[in-house]
């Protein structure tokens, strides 16, 4: 055709065959608008054909795929009132019927003599067999001979999925062998991998399942590669333009920061301080996150860090994500160094303008070893004399860190980050890829078990019974209102549960009201009120779940608790067993049945914040736990993270391999790889103070 485009993978949409102008508008609304983009538009799912069971050898309860031939629909209501459509289906001789209540839409879409997948629970109905909402794909005539695996693709108003199907197809067979090899064919034979041009091919039009495994894993193998070493090159970069002072650590300066702790320190903080003490000591900076359950003592170990720090004349800087949290370490650091010569200081955004300009000047002039505080730190106003050392605890709660302000003449202070939020290796290897780990995975003895209870409605009473029986003795309590993602719905949510309680169950008691919304300084009244024992509840939001410490409070109830991740759970449960009691810890919910609500019954049944962050990163994926995107990465397309954190651990050992071999992806058998990681993950690489 005059004016048609060469053969290319830029070529325009409306020119391949079976687009044309209309279809190229449609295939344009979901981002396809070229040959490279069909070729790499992978189906979200597949139907595999050679699954379907004969009618003949049904069985109840046994989930299975059939596929059958419409007959007839006939739709009716029932003495309740509820529409219902019945289809007579058959396959040969044999018929079975799928039923569908109030859903009038799959009159429109079936059609007597269509042939459709039907998937579901059989159950038998005297001598016939009976599927009930069942799920139903439909098949064109030209689907069966294409092979036993069809693709399923997301489609957009104006295509079907048989036209889409046949779209790729020719796509496939006439441009895939245009798509060049971004891996040389010796790294591909290493590490058992499909050519790209074999992968395409397979993964749009699958022979076999094993086969379609294969070509998945080539292209989930790719982009897991090409984040590795995306974050492997940053960390590179990072090691070669960047200095820090050098922290050595002696028996002289261990001794000395010892004799402050009045309380001996754990195996695994005694490891861990061996690790950052290692990294301290080198000139190039830390990069490190220390991870620890609820109440491992880490801030005992970033206390010492700081303190090998100022031992060497440098100042250490501790920031937290809220002001209730930064008070709380700095009562907790100034109870571990009361008998040092080491001066500390509090800044918040609260912090009077006379104190905060006196403590800039201390800052400035080198005469404070420790500052502790918010994000009020990270000001232009703020001028270090010579900062060594930076710790930022829950660092995924504070979005993005311009590291670069706190860089002063060219070097770079040591970073740690602290975590009371387990993270599952999957995400240490992609969010926090460029950090080194340290897990403080025992608690400190004598720290008390904590209780965990599942409670149905009916059992309300029992429990308000058992909740003031605790405060009676003399203990204090939480209560955390229903999670609510509008603040404004939040807050009344909170408000509400606090009067209820006055009126009702706790009205003997002195309650108090804590959400995130409050002003910073009624926040820090409020809390105080409650560490000194004249507030015996604290009906509070999801603000609680971390730093919060009152040795005193062990009892704690959570409503609506499947609103929450399990991750959450645990902090919340982490405020309570702090102190010399046992903890107790009931959670209300619309829903506590084992297989409905997994999440809740993994909660009950561990105390192991580890444990759980695993299952929650199953059960829920990286962006609900931590927000992937806040930390630059791009989406992955192709790979999950879940799934696939085998490949990933195989991706990671090939790129820190290859980089070993080629630090700087610099061989031209790897330079379509290297374009390929820094047009995806440039953007990351240029922010090399960003962690």
């Amino acid at each position: 055709m005059d004016g048609q485009p060469a053969k290319s993978l830029t070529t325009p949409a409306q020119f391949l065959k079976g687009v044309g102008p209309d279809r190229a508008k449609s295939l344009e609304r979901i981002g396809l608008a070229t040959a490279r983009d069909i070729l790499f538009f992978f189906p979200r799912d597949y139907l595999d054909l050679s699954e379907r069971q004969p009618l003949s050898e049904l069985s109840e309860d046994h989930a299975v795929s059939v596929l059958v031939e419409v007959v007839e629909l006939e739709q009716r209501r029932t003495r309740t009132g509820k529409s219902m459509l019945g289809v007579l289906m058959r396959q040969g001789p044999d018929f079975v019927r799928a039923l569908w209540f109030n859903q009038s839409y799959m009159k429109d879409k079936l059609q007597p003599g269509q042939s459709v997948m039907l998937s579901g629970t059989p159950k038998r109905r005297g001598i016939n067999w009976e599927f009930v909402h069942p799920r139903v794909t439909l098949l064109e005539t030209d689907d069966c001979p294409r092979g036993e695996i069809l693709p399923v693709y997301s489609l957009t108003e104006g295509i079907k999925q048989h036209e889409m199907r046949r779209i790729v197809s020719a796509v496939v067979e006439e441009y895939a062998t245009e798509v060049p090899e971004v891996l040389p064919m010796a790294f591909l034979d290493e590490e058992d991998l499909w050519p790209i041009q074999q992968a395409l091919t397979e993964v749009h039009s699958p022979s076999t399942q094993a086969d379609l495994n294969k070509a998945r894993e080539r292209f989930v193998f790719q982009e897991l590669l090409v984040m590795q070493l995306g974050l492997a090159l940053r960390q590179q970069q990072l090691l070669a333009t960047q200095n820090a002072p050098s922290l050595e650590n002696s028996e002289k300066i261990d001794a000395r920061i010892r004799r402050l702790f009045p309380f001996e320190l754990t195996d695994a903080q005694n490891q861990a301080i061996k690790e950052i003490a290692t990294d301290l000591q080198q000139s190039i900076p830390m990069n490190r996150l220390l991870q620890g359950d609820v109440g491992s003592g880490k801030t005992a170990v970033a206390a010492y860090a700081m303190l090998l720090t100022v031992a060497h004349g440098h100042q250490a800087v501790l920031m937290a994500p809220t002001e209730v949290l930064a008070k709380q370490h700095f009562n907790t650091l100034q109870s571990l160094i009361a008998n040092s010569q080491v001066s500390m200081r509090l800044l918040t955004g609260s912090t009077p303008a006379a104190e905060r300009r006196e403590t800039l000047a201390k800052v400035q002039d080198g005469s404070l070893g420790i500052l502790v505080g918010t994000q009020a730190i990270i000001h232009s106003d703020l001028d270090f004399q010579k900062l060594g050392l930076v710790i930022i605890d829950e660092q995924h709660k504070f979005g993005v860190l311009q590291r670069a302000m706190l860089r002063k003449d060219g070097i770079m202070p040591h970073y740690l980050v602290m975590t009371a939020t387990p993270i599952p290796r999957t995400m240490a290897m992609t969010v926090f890829g460029d950090l080194e780990v340290s897990a403080i995975r025992d608690l400190p003895p004598g720290r008390q078990p904590v209780h965990t209870y599942l409670a149905q409605e009916d059992q309300r009473d029992k429990w308000w019974d058992f909740f003031s029986r605790k405060l009676r003795e003399g203990r204090q309590g939480f209560v955390i209102s229903p999670l609510v993602h509008d603040d404004a719905e939040e807050i009344a949510s909170a408000e509400a549960c606090l009067e209820n309680l006055t009126n009702g169950p706790l009205a003997d008691f002195r309650l108090d009201l804590l959400h995130g919304k409050m002003p910073s300084a009624t926040k820090l009244h409020v809390m105080e009120r409650f560490e000194q024992g004249e507030t015996q509840v604290l009906v509070a939001t999801s603000v609680v779940e971390v730093g919060i410490d009152v040795p005193n409070a062990n009892v704690m109830t959570i409503e609506h608790g499947e609103r929450f991740g399990l991750a959450q759970l645990h902090q919340l449960r982490g405020r309570v067993g702090r102190g010399s009691h046992p903890g107790f810890v009931c959670v209300f919910s619309s829903n506590n049945d084992e297989e409905e609500n997994p999440r809740l019954q993994a909660f009950a049944d561990s105390t192991d914040g580890f444990e759980l962050s695993e299952l929650d990163f199953a059960l829920r994926g990286p962006g609900e736990l931590f927000g992937t995107r806040q930390h630059g990465l791009p989406p992955l397309m192709v790979a999950d993270l879940r799934r696939d954190a085998a490949t990933l651990e195989r991706a990671r050992h090939s790129a820190r391999k290859l980089l070993a071999l080629d630090p700087g992806l610099r061989n031209p058998d790897f330079s379509r790889l290297r374009t390929m990681v820094l047009k995806r993950y440039g953007t990351v690489l240029e922010l090399s103070d960003v962690s």
